[in-house]
């Protein structure tokens, strides 16, 4: 069954007959969200499915290997789940209410695939990629540069992998803020792993494969973030990073009805550092 046969209404065409309620059609919900451990913050992530309902999910951090994931709960849930796991480190997954198919995981690039930071699949009518970006440690060291290569090779397996006529998003923990209002102090971290215009440009090659900001197509305004360092009461300053993104290919942006961040799952008992961020498909 499609993506787009799973939320609309029944057709039987004329009337509705007496005492029947149309059923209308609801956009299709799609998440992103670093949970920072999904056996620390299991019990949060199924209260928050259960309260915000999304359709697919798009998870970073998961911090454990596929044979430790939580499949059983996410199943009663109501959630198939496509995971690319690793122990201790990196970590993902997405979960749909629509059982995903051609699955994949890695770049299959024949470059460095140690660090499971790249899942995809198809939910419906839909291409639905998630992905990690490696956070780039200290400007200058190994990790940066392995940081500005993996999203070389993100951009390089979008041009092999999708048309850009194709319904196509990319979702997850980019570790990128892209613009100054993304930043609650633009000249404090533009010489930082998040914010240097090295790695801006970086995701700018990737997104102009032919992605849309999702978030921006319906908020313009600063002071909105997703991640929040644990130090320092940054949480409650609101002194964050907008660094968790949803792209989507045109075709598919053209079919965005909405997009928020959850910040309220950034509060509470152990939160993970990041809120989801949702948007609305009509499709």
């Amino acid at each position: 069954m499609g993506i787009d046969r799973l939320f609309q209404a029944p057709r039987g065409g004329g009337r509705i007959a007496a005492g029947q309620r149309k059923v209308t059609r609801r956009p299709v919900k799609l998440a992103t969200w670093n949970v920072n451990s999904v056996r620390a913050r299991e019990e949060r992530l199924l209260r928050w499915l259960a309260s915000s309902r999304p359709d697919i999910v798009c998870l970073q951090e998961l911090k454990v290997t596929e044979e430790a994931f939580p499949f059983e709960p996410l199943r009663a849930a109501g959630y198939h789940a496509a995971v690319h796991g690793q122990r201790t480190y990196n970590g993902v997954a997405i979960l749909s209410r629509e059982e995903p198919s051609e699955v994949e995981r890695g770049f299959g690039d024949g470059g460095d695939e140690s660090q499971a930071r790249l899942v995809a699949a198809r939910v419906g009518g839909v291409h639905v990629v998630c992905a990690y970006v490696p956070n780039g440690g200290e400007v200058g060291s190994e990790k940066w540069a392995y940081k500005l290569d993996w999203l070389r090779r993100l951009r390089a397996w979008l041009d092999r992998r999708f048309q850009r006529s194709d319904l196509v998003a990319v979702a997850g923990d980019f570790n990128v803020a892209p613009e100054p209002r993304d930043v609650c102090d633009p000249p404090a971290w533009e010489t930082t792993v998040l914010f240097h215009p090295e790695t801006k440009r970086a995701l700018s090659e990737v997104t102009g494969w032919g992605l849309v900001d999702a978030f921006r197509l319906h908020h313009e305004g600063p002071g909105l973030y997703s991640w929040w360092d644990y130090r320092r009461l940054a949480f409650p300053r609101n002194l964050g990073l907008r660094i968790d993104h949803v792209f989507l290919s045109e075709p598919l942006a053209r079919k965005c009805t909405g997009a928020s961040i959850e910040r309220n799952e950034r509060k509470g008992k152990q939160p993970s550092d990041h809120a989801p961020v949702v948007v609305e498909l009509e499709v």
